[in-house]
């Protein structure tokens, strides 16, 4: 938003009937909407878009037509102050670009800041996701020197250090639609729980919910953010889900597999927590020419293992992932 000081006819009224001449200004469509009322001890003065509709609208109000300087506020684009519209995307009060180390890269955290009044941070990615607690570097472009923020979704609020743990916002329709399918009476168990997006919102309608994460660093913003959101149905566990799972035979209805890239490797243990008749969700990264054969292929394969059968309930594309791979899920009952 830049605002600039202009010249506009404006209409004097005394402050007790501002709001009532305002609000049928702009229902005639006089008010000039983009600048800013202005006032003194017993007057406002009310800009607006031209001398005849004042004059064919209100004729009551003509003789106090006068000239002022407002400050108009005028909503700029990306297109209008770096001549093209860049890629980022909004945690909290923290936005995040990928770093080409170019120069550019200055000037497109100060736009970005500029044009979003809730930022107060940029940074720039310097990597992949990477290592085992799935976690990003990252550079301060500008703003305040900061990776901690609380992020809003669906009701929910969520403490979270972007150098130490893995969020993505692009989930959220996902959770969303988890959560829908969940009842009072159901049990869920979330294997790769991180900050909680997935627990917390399902904790919402579940009877119970057991969240699991390795990174201790984790489950320390998820124990906040249990208290934050007033969730008292779950239950926190930190280290690996492959032992944990062998204190939870066949508890849950539902279970949670995000974890992209290696979900297959414990769909064995998945298998031991569900109850039959229970259902997997499954998140995966395939590429554009197998986005669900193959994905299909290893969790029926998983479950013949086991002696079970896996019946494919729903399958879809949550995101693209890169040029030719994209974030998947499935949905599967297990019997």
């Amino acid at each position: 938003m830049a605002v600039r000081s202009e010249r506009f006819r404006c209409i004097q009224v005394s402050k007790s009937n501002g709001e009532s001449v305002r609000r049928a200004l702009a229902e005639a469509g006089a008010l000039q909407r983009d600048a800013v009322i202005q006032r003194d001890a017993d007057h406002l003065y009310i800009p607006v878009r031209h001398k005849a509709c004042i004059e064919n609208s209100f004729p009551d109000l003509s003789a106090k037509v006068q000239h002022r300087v407002f400050e108009r506020r005028i909503k700029l684009s990306f297109d209008d102050i770096l001549g093209f519209t860049p890629s980022y995307e909004v945690i909290g009060d923290i936005a995040i670009i990928d770093a080409d180390s170019s120069p550019d890269d200055k000037r497109i955290a100060d736009t970005i800041i500029l044009l979003h009044k809730n930022v107060r941070t940029v940074l720039a990615a310097l990597t992949d996701v990477q290592g085992e607690f799935r976690t990003r570097d990252f550079r301060v472009i500008s703003g305040k020197p900061n990776t901690e923020t609380v992020h809003k979704e669906y009701g929910c609020r969520y403490e979270i250090d972007l150098a130490r743990v893995y969020f993505t916002p692009r989930l959220a329709t996902e959770r969303k639609r988890i959560s829908d399918q969940i009842h009072e009476t159901d049990v869920v168990v979330d294997m790769f729980a991180g900050v909680g997006p997935f627990s917390i919102l399902t904790a919402k309608s579940a009877r119970q919910v057991i969240a699991i994460d390795k990174n201790p660093v984790a489950i320390k913003y998820l124990r906040r953010n249990a208290q934050l959101n007033t969730v008292n149905n779950m239950k926190i566990i930190c280290g690996d889900v492959r032992d944990i799972s062998k204190d939870l035979h066949y508890v849950a209805d539902h279970i949670i597999m995000n974890l992209p890239h290696s979900a297959h490797k414990f769909l064995d243990v998945a298998l031991t927590i569900v109850k039959p008749g229970g259902t997997i969700h499954y998140y995966d990264i395939r590429s554009e020419d197998d986005l669900f054969d193959g994905a299909q292929e290893i969790i029926e394969h998983a479950a013949e293992a086991c002696g079970m059968t896996a019946h494919i309930l729903d399958q879809r594309v949550i995101r693209s992932y890169s040029p030719h791979q994209s974030n998947v899920a499935l949905d599967v009952t297990i019997c």
